[in-house]
């Protein structure tokens, strides 16, 4: 199985991010990168797809927003160009710029449905073909020199030839932020899981009744990472949904994804990074803070974190 799209979605504005939210998207929010270079969110997100294998992006996002996307990447690519003339990291900067763009695809999502309703809005865009699944709103820092965390998953997809969900071994009082699963490990694949039932947010003592997973630290969870390779059967269930959801009400994934487990084969792999949110309060700052100290400005980013410290009361 051959995974080569990937869609991304990046509808939503981010209350959090209020008041840049609400005049720009949240993706073209501007963050350092582990290379040092300034970049927009959602081409540090593209970057971690295309660097894994990927070569068509889906970019799921509200309407009207395509052309204020393509607007905006036209203005930042012409402006390094000719503010910054000369400077090796503009030029770069502009050339990586000029690659995701091209690679670029939209969908819009007319109704703010859910993230299940968003995923759905990429079923032309899919087809046929098994694809990478990512937040518009989620940056990630692997562990692993040289393999980035999407590339981890693919590399299981492609093997097992089956959809995989990254996930991360999390505490029993952080189970209720994100979705979470229960499995089988698979013999001889470290970190492999053979995925059973899935709930979304539960509560500590429903996870302690229902999502006990063998081989995990006591107190532990294997819950979603924010990273999928789902294959085009999803888009069936999904329609399935969509249809007998009523005008208002939201169309969730999760439960899309404990019927595909149902279907056919689903495995769940423990990534070897870190996820980070922009959306969630100090998201932004952490996250930041996360690229600095694992890119080639570490040095400067623990001093400077250490003289902050030295300086607080």
């Amino acid at each position: 199985m051959q995974i080569r799209k990937a869609v991304i979605t990046a509808a939503a504005r981010g209350v959090r991010l209020y008041p840049a939210a609400d005049t720009v998207q949240k993706a073209m929010l501007p963050i350092v990168d582990r290379d040092g270079l300034s970049k927009p969110v959602i081409q540090i997100i593209a970057e971690e797809a295309l660097e894994s294998g990927i070569e068509e992006i889906c970019i799921i996002c509200a309407p009207g927003d395509e052309d204020a996307y393509r607007r905006q990447f036209k203005s930042l690519h012409e402006n390094l160009l000719a503010s910054y003339r000369g400077a090796d990291w503009a030029q770069e900067q502009a050339e990586r710029l000029s690659n995701v763009v091209g690679r670029l695809r939209f969908a819009p999502q007319h109704n703010p449905h859910g993230y299940g309703h968003a995923v759905y809005c990429a079923r032309e865009f899919v087809g046929e073909q098994p694809f990478l699944l990512l937040l518009g709103d989620h940056l990630y820092v692997s562990h692993l020199e040289g393999k980035r965390c999407a590339q981890q998953l693919v590399d299981l997809a492609a093997k097992e030839s089956c959809a995989v969900a990254a996930v991360q071994s999390t505490r029993e009082h952080l189970v209720g932020r994100y979705g979470t699963l229960s499995g089988k490990r698979l013999p001889n694949h470290p970190g492999a899981y053979q995925i059973e039932r899935i709930i979304e947010k539960p509560s500590v003592s429903q996870a302690e009744l229902e999502l006990h997973t063998p081989g995990l630290r006591a107190g532990h969870y294997l819950c979603f990472f924010g990273m999928y390779v789902l294959t085009p059967s999803v888009f069936a269930i999904l329609g399935e949904a969509v249809a007998a959801t009523q005008d208002h009400a939201d169309v969730q994934l999760t439960a899309a994804l404990q019927e595909l487990a149902h279907r056919e084969r689903y495995l769940a792999l423990e990534v070897e990074g870190s996820r980070y949110d922009i959306g969630t309060k100090f998201g932004l700052l952490q996250t930041q803070i996360a690229l600095g100290v694992a890119g080639k400005d570490r040095d400067v980013v623990l001093s400077m974190i250490v003289e902050l410290l030295a300086h607080s009361k």
